[in-house]
């Protein structure tokens, strides 16, 4: 067929009318706008003259039987112009894509290109065929429905939420059903997850494809819970503690005996995994370590699954554990009348430096405490020397530049059941801040040991902040003073902590919690 002007072709299967020439390129119209190209980058469909591609691609395709052509050509493999002569007999340019198009749809016949044999489909393939259209056109009614349900439940939630701030509806009378509606919104929580980022029931209910509008839908029509937190499931984490079990520590014999020590484990009092206590022995501090290491082995089940969640996750619903929650009675302090636990005997220097270290496996006879007991009981002869060792170690830090930063904390708890959410005001109890020293000192300590004793070892340290010289008074300045600090570093090679004021430092009274603390053990 020898192309002209408003001749019709197939340029990428969609139709193009001939808009002209220039030199042995072919200017044609398509429906993505005006293309120059070669004459083998189309396919002659029609010679035309057609009116326009509008007119072609709103035209529709002639009558036609297409089960009575197929039975005529039963077993042959016609030409598109053969086949397309029975079906229509003479077919106008502006219906011939449509045309083209009903053979290339019809279940009756395999047409790849009007350039190419057409292939008869057996009764039996068209029967499938047939099915499988009759199937998918359900889908898609079934969907449409689906759509109109999920606008009306969002439309209704809308008009609540702007009424009250009680929250969401579950559903508006002609709204989203559930369960059989489930399977069209996985999409929508995959969204509000951070999944993905489209939404193929959101778009069709005209409903804008952002992960708030996902959140809200799924809230809306029912699927999740008001109570359901996403932000674990978007960074990638679990809201459930480790399954893996923990081995009961063999009772070594060699542990060294500090029963007699009064050891103190203070803590908030929602805590319910205590992993620290503090005593003292004449001129030597303890620092007592919940010791999971004597059973979680490098390398084991446990400790894979540990090392792969990096933390335990504190969330407003309480914790996902690293260690799987039977480790609490196996190894946190004061749950039993005596624990296990890595001891850090420190001597300190005049200054409250660290001056000797002995870590040993032990047992010990803890108390817990709340900080808010702690406090009040700060003046009585068993603490007191206690808060005295902490207010020196502050002193200490502070001459060598240590950064204090003064902002308030909150406790957020949410209880799924109930609904309930408490945010309370944590009360800045002189407990903590002594505890705190404490743990700074196991830290120092720990560091000095295996320097000292030549072990690879996590260490943690910091850069000094450049902190300005103005700063705004109140939480402003102690903002500021935060967004100073340098983002910490851990490396097998000791370096000052400046912000801590301490010159070789790790982390090692959390093994429960942390990792890093796991792997220095």
């Amino acid at each position: 067929m020898k192309l002209t002007e408003r001749s019709l072709v197939l340029y990428h299967a969609s139709p193009a009318v001939v808009t002209g020439f220039e030199g042995d390129k072919i200017l044609i119209d398509t429906p993505s706008g005006q293309k120059k190209v070669r004459e083998k980058d189309v396919e002659a469909l029609h010679p035309g003259p057609v009116s326009s591609l509008k007119a072609v691609l709103a035209a529709t395709a002639p009558e036609a039987n297409f089960g009575e052509a197929a039975e005529f050509f039963a077993g042959e493999s016609p030409s598109y112009t053969e086949l397309a002569e029975l079906l229509f007999g003479t077919v106008a340019g502006d219906h011939a894509w449509a045309a083209w198009r009903a053979v290339a749809e019809s279940p009756y016949f395999d047409a790849a290109s009007p350039s190419l044999p057409i292939q008869v489909r057996s009764a039996e393939e068209v029967a499938e065929r047939v099915r499988k259209a009759e199937g998918k056109k359900a889908e898609e009614a079934e969907r449409a429905s689906f759509a109109a349900r999920l606008r009306a439940t969002w439309l209704a939630a809308n008009r609540s939420a702007a009424k009250s701030s009680a929250g969401f509806p579950i559903s508006a009378e002609d709204g989203v059903r559930l369960p059989e509606d489930a399977k069209f919104l996985q999409d929508v929580e995959a969204l509000a997850l951070g999944g993905t980022e489209k939404s193929r029931a959101l778009k069709e209910a005209g409903i804008p494809e952002t992960r708030e509008n996902a959140h809200r839908a799924l809230l809306a029509s029912g699927f999740w819970p008001l109570a359901r937190n996403p932000w674990p499931a978007r960074h990638g984490l679990t809201l459930t503690s480790s399954s893996t079990s923990v081995n009961d520590p063999a009772d070594e014999g060699d542990r060294l005996d500090l029963t007699h020590l009064q050891a103190w484990a203070i803590d908030n009092a929602w805590s319910s995994d205590p992993d620290d206590a503090i005593s003292i022995d004449g001129d030597r501090v303890w620092v007592h370590v919940a010791d999971p290491a004597s059973s979680v082995i490098p390398d084991s089940p446990a400790d894979l699954d540990a090392r792969a969640r990096g933390a335990t996750l504190y969330v407003p619903e309480g914790a996902a554990r690293m260690l799987a929650d039977e480790s609490l009675a196996l190894f946190a302090l004061g749950l039993s009348p005596v624990s296990r636990a890595l001891s850090f005997g420190i001597s300190l220097g005049e200054s409250g430096s660290v001056a000797e270290v002995e870590i040993a496996r032990s047992l010990v006879r803890v108390t817990r405490l709340t900080y808010a007991e702690a406090t009040a009981r700060r003046e009585e002869s068993a603490l007191a020397p206690l808060f005295a060792i902490a207010e020196r170690n502050v002193a200490r830090r502070r001459a060598a530049g240590a950064v204090f930063i003064d902002l308030p904390e909150t406790h957020l708890a949410a209880n799924p059941q109930t609904g309930e959410v408490t945010i309370e005001a944590v009360p800045d109890e002189s407990a903590a801040a002594m505890v705190r020293e404490f743990m700074l000192l196991a830290g120092e300590a720990a560091a000095r040991f295996a320097f000292k004793n030549g072990i690879p070892f996590p260490y943690v340290s910091q850069e000094e902040p450049e902190i300005p010289r103005d700063l705004p008074e109140g939480l402003a300045g102690e903002y500021r003073k935060r967004r100073s600090m340098r983002a910490r570093k851990v490396g097998t090679i000791p370096a000052d902590h400046a912000g801590l004021g301490i010159g070789m430092y790790s982390q090692v009274t959390s093994p429960l919690r942390r990792y890093g603390d796991l792997v220095a053990h």
